[in-house]
């Protein structure tokens, strides 16, 4: 059972070259800002780049630290 709601961290994602911030919450489901900056501005202009959104490495791997660590307690 974890003993957490939510967790956050920054990371610097090369993909839109600008920190993003990874919320990862109980259930396990995973936000990136990122993905909504990507978005606001794919919306506005004819911005384009290579972000992977949810199954970008950063989220993934992030994810999945956190749940080994949490199969350790």
């Amino acid at each position: 059972m974890l003993d957490w709601q939510i967790t956050a961290a920054t990371f610097r994602c090369q993909e839109i070259d600008d920190e993003v911030t990874l919320l990862v919450y109980k259930d396990w489901s995973v936000k990136c800002t990122g993905y909504q900056k990507r978005n606001h501005l794919l919306q506005k202009e004819n911005y384009k780049h290579g972000c992977s959104g949810e199954d970008c490495h950063l989220v993934t791997e992030y994810r999945d630290r956190l749940k080994a660590e949490e199969s350790l307690k």
